[in-house]
């Protein structure tokens, strides 16, 4: 009996091991990296694992998953089971990168645009689409659960005075217990009716305090604008209320947008504002946002999105791509979020070192399409510095003046020296000091601010399911 229960149990394992080995034999396991060496001969390219992702891994029937003719599925198939994704760059080679929601190559933001391109040709098509697109935006960013804006009287700091325009600091009370703060510069004397230009802050160091955003807010304010620059989210005096890692909460992007539409709330009561007239422009998450306003708030005659208009990214902050809202309609991108703006005047600002670097080639005809649609396809400009970077610089600010001019009608003539040109140089820079709503050490801070994200969720019925760790 001990006998033939040995010879049992040595036959399961001899079966169990042969099956083992069958299993391994057929399945065609081998290294990733090895199928790419694969892929690379038979596509004729070259395929860059610089950052050693694909170290240790390995993949059942790797080279079967391999596409003849068809190089961007094959390279989706090999990369996809790890979270994985490639991107395809300006010399031809392939690099590979872990999969981030907000950012694809420039091939694949190609391919969407072709895909968008063939869901409308007519306006009526488009104008659908806008409008769908627009109630899913709505209703991702939560807007329509905010709750109505306080009536607190907002927090106004003393004016200065300077050569044709003035500047004062503002706290608006946006929800209650949450203050956005800024700058509001307006034409000296202030006596006549103005334009309205708010202006989103970006990414950028030292923030609304830096000295291309007092330039390009004092330059336009002396044309002839009450213009705002404010500050984003857990960002500058922000930061009072919610700490910097609250940041990349995806609520940021809510309040970031609210603010916008808050603010202008609040200018059309103020004297002299023209709402007729109102425009918007920022540079990076501030172009994101410049974006978004001009899509969802009508009120917004004239945008002006400086290097970020772009079809492979979306922004990498939650604060601009936290909300899914890149999902609407089946899938959009800024490219098509851009075009919503059509057929109102649009300068789109891009350069040759970032994701704008496709804009003139690849996303500015796509947004020119839908402007022709409505037979306004001069109404869009593309400003394109192909030798700069990441940034607001003098050369966007130059090409962004005249612009907000000629469609807002406000007067150049104000910012030129006696030789004709734009100058910037009589504007004040002043001190982040000065910029301040709340005081040098937040001493000014209203006893109701809400300082706990947990409750700023709760206002929109949501609950905040980031974890932090607590700082020592």
């Amino acid at each position: 009996m001990k006998k033939i229960k040995y010879i049992f149990l040595v036959s399961i394992f001899a079966l169990t091991f042969a099956n083992a080995q069958s299993t391994s034999d057929t399945n065609f396991r081998k290294p990733v990296s090895e199928t790419l060496k694969k892929i690379e001969t038979t596509f004729n390219v070259t395929i860059n694992d610089d950052r050693g992702l694909l170290k240790g891994k390995e993949l059942d029937y790797a080279d079967w998953r391999i596409e003849p003719g068809n190089l961007p599925l094959s390279l989706t198939n090999i990369l996809a089971p790890f979270e994985l994704m490639y991107f395809k760059q300006s010399d031809g080679t392939y690099i590979i990168r872990k999969y981030e929601n907000h950012k694809v190559s420039v091939d694949k933001g190609k391919e969407r645009l072709f895909y968008l391109e063939s869901l409308y040709s007519t306006k009526e098509q488009w104008e659908k689409r806008k409008a769908e697109l627009k109630a899913c935006m709505i209703e991702s960013f939560g807007l329509e659960k905010a709750p109505p804006m306080p009536k607190s009287k907002p927090i106004l700091t003393a004016k200065r005075i300077y050569k044709d325009y003035s500047v004062e600091n503002i706290a608006l009370e946006i929800l209650p217990g949450v203050y956005a703060t800024g700058s509001i510069y307006k034409p000296y004397p202030f006596n006549k009716k103005s334009a309205v230009i708010i202006t989103p802050d970006g990414h950028f160091g030292d923030g609304r305090y830096r000295k291309d955003e007092q330039y390009r807010c004092a330059m336009m304010a002396k044309m002839g604008a009450i213009v705002v620059g404010y500050d984003l989210f857990a960002w500058g005096e922000s930061l009072l209320q919610f700490p910097e890692e609250t940041h990349r909460n995806s609520i940021a992007s809510t309040v970031q947008l609210l603010t916008g539409i808050r603010l202008l709330d609040y200018l059309s009561t103020v004297k002299n504002a023209d709402m007729s007239r109102v425009g918007v422009t920022g540079g990076s998450g501030g172009g994101s946002h410049t974006m978004f306003l001009s899509a969802i708030d009508d009120r917004v005659k004239v945008s002006a999105p400086v290097v970020m208009v772009s079809s492979h990214f979306s922004g990498g902050c939650p604060c601009e791509s936290g909300r899914g809202i890149h999902l609407c309609g089946n899938g959009t991108n800024n490219a098509e979020i851009s075009a919503m703006m059509a057929p109102k005047p649009q300068l789109i600002v891009s350069d040759g070192k970032d994701w704008t670097l496709a804009v003139p080639e690849l996303e500015f005809p796509f947004i020119q399409r839908t402007y022709e649609l409505y037979g306004k396809k001069d109404l869009v400009e593309n400003a394109h510095f192909a030798k700069e970077g990441h940034d607001f610089g003098i050369s966007k600010r130059m090409a962004l003046y005249p612009f907000m001019a000629k469609y807002l009608n406000l007067d150049m003539n104000k910012i030129k020296n006696e030789k004709g040109e734009i100058d910037e140089s009589t504007c004040v820079i002043e001190p982040k000091e000065k910029l301040l709503v709340f005081g040098d050490k937040g001493e000014k801070l209203p006893k109701n601010a809400l300082k706990d994200i947990n409750k700023l969720y709760e206002m929109f019925g949501e609950k905040n399911l980031k974890v932090y760790e607590v700082k020592k």
